[in-house]
């Protein structure tokens, strides 16, 4: 029942959770009032405002609107939002973590050393230096899916989401990237209904869209999910 309802409100789900309003001008687009960006929705909305040729064919293939370049800095991550010097990557880590975790000093800011377990290679790991905190969603993902309209703030919001945030060795997350399940999937087979299932949670927790590959191999996964 409930990965039916997960199926069911994939497929219905459409649109961005924080639209703008705005007529958009000769190049097929217009700037965003809140963050002063400007935002493609036609083609070729390319004549007056720069694009990467890589943005471009990306927005293609995908069959997306054209949006702004994604820029990771516009993302501001592992912040210390409660100020007791302990950022969300430490949190994060401390969360996960089997074990007490020790710290690089006695202050207790950085995470040094603990016991975590990777569930996207089946791995354990000791020492923190070894692990990332990966973003379920990239935020890559995130912006080309309509985050490239939200505020700084949503975007602060997003990146240090800890709904959406995963410890895993550094290694793994760096393949993975900015891919999209139809592109990457965790190693580990019996992850892959959890990985994906937490994907569609979270792209449905901030409205950001999806692309027709990325829907078919989200619901190949889910078709096989006990």
């Amino acid at each position: 029942m409930q990965k039916a309802l997960i199926l069911i409100a994939f497929f219905i789900f459409s649109g961005n959770a924080f639209t703008h309003a705005g007529r958009t001008d000769s190049s097929g687009g217009h700037n965003n009032r809140s963050t002063g960006q400007y935002h493609c929705h036609k083609e070729p909305c390319l004549s007056n405002h720069r694009q990467s040729t890589e943005a471009v064919k990306e927005s293609v293939k995908q069959k997306r609107a054209f949006s702004t370049l994604y820029n990771r800095k516009d993302w501001p991550h592992w912040i210390d939002a409660d100020k007791d010097c302990q950022n969300t990557r430490a949190e994060a880590l401390i969360n996960a973590s089997r074990t007490p975790v020790k710290f690089k000093r006695q202050k207790g800011c950085t995470v040094s050393h603990g016991t975590w377990f990777d569930p996207y290679t089946n791995l354990t790991f000791t020492q923190a230096g070894k692990l990332d905190i990966d973003h379920i969603i990239p935020l890559k993902e995130a912006h080309v899916s309509g985050g490239d309209s939200w505020t700084r703030s949503q975007r602060r919001a997003f990146a240090n989401d800890h709904e959406n945030l995963i410890v895993v060795s550094a290694g793994e997350n760096r393949e993975k990237g900015a891919k999209d399940p139809a592109k990457w999937l965790p190693d580990t087979l019996a992850f892959r209904c959890e990985y994906v299932e937490r994907w569609v949670f979270i792209k449905n927790k901030y409205g950001l869209s999806s692309d027709q590959r990325e829907k078919a191999a989200i619901n190949s996964v889910l078709a096989g999910c006990q």
